[in-house]
């Protein structure tokens, strides 16, 4: 029998990347405390699910309420009454045309859930992604996913019909946004003549703000052309929402900034406030061309614990004003981060929207500079405040502070940030 080896991490799987050591005991808002009592600011949110905060007191409530009357229901054999209230509430968070949702538990299942959706509702078979794209880690998702190799290395060949165009990422080709619409545009529509025809195309999937791959905005222009594309081909359009969703880009949803409406909407992350919940909607025209058995799944749709927190977000993003404050925090944090970029000529690009925020590091002769991200980051990290790197290059620090955070934490924050550039040895 082996000793001496409880609460040892060697016990953990090494495939998880690890940003810090810490074991937080306890997490009360932007603020997560390990056993010790020292308190870290995190600015991570759990990479974007924590948009309520840590253990908002109504989410824990409601988890708490539910906990004690039921626990699960299993979809396809009874209908759990936390499923029906949390479509009915994303219902009148979503578009008229969108009235029809579908859960499952993680953002690479719901991935798998829109892209059968959208085979099954057109019949065709291939669908485009974009350049910097994450759309998960299961095979489908990752043939998906061009963000990193990282997130490919070693597992392929992954399944096929999957296209790639290029991002409208202006900053990387040193464009205006007009010229890299244009541009890009050009690429796609070049991919549809030579690559996979619109007849055999299902759908296209963007997200409206690349995650993984940098944090950086699609242009409102391209969003709109790629809606018109779409209807021009009967191409369903699928707007990936599940880290630019639930107020975190100052709208509920990101696409609202464009004003374009999607055929699908996946969702995850910041709509269980922690737990484990995610979902795909669209219209009941589509939803009723998905022949009843032919996707399904043990978990979802059927815990009334995570349904329950899923409708006490909902609620306390709404009544509470969290979208508005990430909208008003955004741009006290976007305005700070551009006074240092004035004066610290090793910030390349500042981008975002709301509490969705990029600063990209690179060389003076435009090459990226990951080392001087890791610099800064390390730096944070001994001050106690969490932030994540993200890129292509792992030369941006995105920030993603929970969507209860204040006026003072987020000068507090960027006080540590510009001392970390004040410290760099160059």
């Amino acid at each position: 029998m082996q000793t001496n080896i409880l609460n040892s991490t060697e016990l953990l799987a090494p495939v998880w990347t690890h940003l810090t050591q810490l074991q937080p005991v306890k997490g009360e808002g932007v603020y997560l405390y390990d056993e010790e009592g020292n308190r870290y600011t995190d600015f991570t949110s759990g990479i974007g699910v924590i948009n309520t905060g840590h253990c908002h007191p109504r989410v824990v409530k409601a988890i708490q309420e539910q906990a004690s009357q039921l626990l699960f229901g299993q979809m396809n054999c009874v209908i759990p009454p936390t499923s029906i209230r949390l479509a009915e509430k994303l219902n009148a968070i979503t578009p008229p045309s969108i009235d029809r949702f579908f859960f499952a538990n993680s953002g690479a299942e719901a991935t798998e859930a829109c892209v059968k959706l959208a085979k099954a509702a057109t019949g065709r078979q291939h669908v485009i992604v974009f350049q910097g794209s994450f759309h998960g880690r299961t095979h489908l998702a990752m043939a998906m996913t061009t963000s990193k190799t990282v997130y490919r290395h070693k597992y392929q060949p992954l399944p096929s019909g999957i296209f790639v165009a290029p991002f409208p990422y202006s900053y990387y080709y040193g464009w205006d946004d007009a010229t890299t619409t244009e541009f890009c545009l050009k690429q796609l529509d070049l991919i549809l003549h030579g690559q996979t025809a619109p007849d055999e195309t299902a759908a296209i999937i963007i997200e409206p703000i690349l995650g993984e791959g940098g944090y950086v905005p699609a242009p409102a222009p391209f969003l709109r052309a790629l809606r018109e594309i779409c209807d021009q081909h009967g191409i369903l359009l699928i707007i990936d929402e599940v880290q630019s969703g639930f107020g975190r880009t100052g709208k509920f949803f990101c696409y609202e900034h464009a004003e374009v409406l999607p055929d699908i909407l996946v969702m995850a992350k910041g709509l269980g406030s922690g737990l484990p919940i995610s979902g795909i909607a669209a219209s009941a025209d589509l939803m009723d061309r998905w022949t009843p058995g032919t996707h399904g799944g043990t978990y979802g749709g059927g815990s009334a614990i995570a349904g329950a927190a899923a409708c006490a977000t909902i609620d306390v993003l709404l009544e509470e004003g969290l979208v508005e404050n990430a909208a008003a925090r955004g741009q006290q944090l976007m305005k700070g981060l551009r006074q240092l970029q004035a004066t610290h000529p090793v910030i390349g690009d500042v981008r975002g929207k709301g509490l969705m925020v990029a600063v990209e590091f690179t060389h003076p002769d435009g090459q990226p500079a990951p080392e001087i991200a890791g610099e800064v980051l390390q730096h944070c990290l001994q001050q106690r405040l969490l932030l994540l790197a993200c890129g292509t290059y792992k030369n941006v620090l995105r920030w993603i502070p929970p969507l209860v955070v204040s006026e003072e934490q987020v000068e507090e924050a960027w006080g540590v940030f510009a001392a970390g550039l004040r410290s760099l040895k160059r």
